[in-house]
């Protein structure tokens, strides 16, 4: 009876558990009625209920899901070392740890290159641009989200997310109502978008290495693209509705011209040459993304070494304020701003560090031994097709990557039509939440303050709404593959 309440209580609050499930080989013991377990579920609770209180609280989200993971992971040892098992917990852990550092070192790269844009006036170019041009916060609203719903798919959704936030931030000025909306729009279309690519999500990312999805090959990239109607219609249901809330004005001030700084345009390309890196050493040479963004920022690194070196090409007679910065910074010149170093430390490590405390917490639940009760209640019980809608409405609880790390763990018997429906669902559905999805997370990060968790639930019903229908758009279009 016990057993049975703690696992529908772990489906509501904690669906991703298979993070760390056997992982890193060794025996496992069952932990699921042992006082460990449920102690880990409580010390989790409450650190997550922190993170939504965080607009209250004002307690960084970081903080108190990374003071759980530590306590976790000593019960769990401490039981285990107890019974005479020495290593088994330690490989869990280092198992959980490689996969947090590819996602961070991933997101780390890419926000590097956001802030060196950033730096160099290019996201204030762009808002002096659209400002010129005398579009409306409507306007605004349909031309960010649409950036966002066919960028994503290349520059993955974390990124286009990010970058689009920039661009609402620096155009709203004071007005936070359109930064809340302009981001929620964001979030739902990125997420939509990266959807359908499996370069466009993190999770799309795992099912496509996974080969599950599959047509005419052993791995078809564009099989994904079944999902594009599915994930349009996602999109733009909640933005029809959201749309009429958005004030019906237009930007105040600041359409002056603002010229980019001297390789802002090169940093743009090598962004997206970066990108294509990534995609190239996972697609040819079968190497994790990861190493080709840190490839990327190798470029970077070179570039600013000769922004310093090219420096007095261009100022042969340094300004007062360019000796006054000089002296400030202890620098020379332009490598102020292009020391990689600088834009590593101006990362949102809050968002960062919040991704660690969450993988090494539901890491170390999955660990504890609940996976198995999981995956027979839903996927056996409740068949394939209610499971993965669940999963979309479970991931936007916790977070949709170690949802994902969960269903691609239990490894369920199903069709294609049911891996793209888990797909899509897994992928949109953490746009419920502001925090079911690391673009969602990452932008409370950039306009803290302004798109707020209790912000964004306010437009759960209406997001959830385009949730429904893309679910009913995949089963009509797809129906094929079921």
């Amino acid at each position: 009876m016990v057993r049975n309440f703690l696992s529908a209580l772990i489906m509501l609050l904690l669906p991703g558990l298979a993070l760390a499930a056997g992982g890193g080989g060794g025996e496992t013991m069952d932990l699921t009625n042992h006082w460990v377990g449920y102690a880990s579920i409580a010390v989790f609770a409450v650190a997550y209920l922190l993170v939504m209180a965080e607009e209250f609280t004002h307690l960084r989200k970081s903080k108190p899901v990374m003071l759980a993971a530590g306590i976790i992971w000593a019960m769990i040892a401490g039981v285990y070392y107890s019974h005479g098992f020495t290593t088994e917990a330690e490989q869990a852990v280092r198992h959980n740890l490689l996969e947090y550092a590819e996602l961070m070192l991933f997101l780390l790269v890419a926000m590097t290159y956001i802030n060196a844009m950033d730096e160099r006036n290019v996201f204030e170019a762009l808002r002096s641009w659209l400002v010129q041009k005398g579009f409306s916060f409507r306007q605004l609203f349909w031309i960010t989200g649409i950036l966002s719903f066919f960028i994503s798919p290349i520059a993955d959704n974390l990124t286009t997310a990010l970058l689009m936030c920039a661009v609402v931030m620096a155009v709203a000025g004071d007005n936070t109502k359109f930064v809340l909306l302009g981001c929620v729009n964001i979030v739902v279309a990125a997420n939509a978008g990266g959807a359908f690519s499996p370069f466009g999500d993190i999770t799309t990312l795992m099912v496509w290495q996974k080969n599950v999805v599959t047509a005419q090959g052993p791995v078809d990239f564009w099989a994904f693209f079944a999902l594009f109607l599915p994930s349009l219609v996602n999109w733009v249901i909640p933005a029809s509705i959201m749309i009429f809330a958005v004030p019906n004005e237009n930007p105040v001030g600041g359409g002056e011209a603002v010229t980019m700084k001297r390789g802002a345009k090169r940093i743009i390309v090598l962004f997206l040459l970066t990108i294509v890196t990534a995609v190239s050493f996972h697609n040819f040479l079968h190497m994790p993304p990861v190493i080709g963004m840190l490839t990327g920022l190798a470029y970077l690194q070179f570039f600013g070494y000769y922004l310093k070196k090219t420096y007095y090409k261009d100022h042969p007679q340094p300004t007062q304020d360019d000796e006054t910065e000089m002296e400030h910074d202890g620098q020379m010149g332009d490598m102020v701003t292009f020391d990689v170093f600088n834009k590593v430390a101006r990362a949102e490590w809050d968002t960062l560090l919040f991704f660690y405390g969450v993988v090494l917490c539901v890491g170390g639940l999955g660990f504890i031994g609940y996976l198995a009760v999981t995956s027979q209640i839903m996927y056996i019980d409740w068949g394939p097709t209610y499971a993965n809608v669940m999963v979309g409405i479970l991931s936007a609880i916790v977070d949709n990557i170690p949802v994902m790390f969960a269903v691609l763990t239990m490894m369920p018997d199903m069709s294609m039509g049911q891996w793209l429906l888990v797909t899509l669902t897994a992928g949109v559905g953490g746009s419920m939440l502001s925090v079911g999805s690391a673009a969602g997370v990452a932008l409370m990060g950039q306009a803290r303050g302004k798109y707020t968790f209790f912000g964004h639930l306010k437009w759960t019903p209406v997001i959830a709404l385009g949730y429904g229908a893309s679910i009913l758009v995949h089963m009509w279009v797809n129906a094929g593959a079921f």
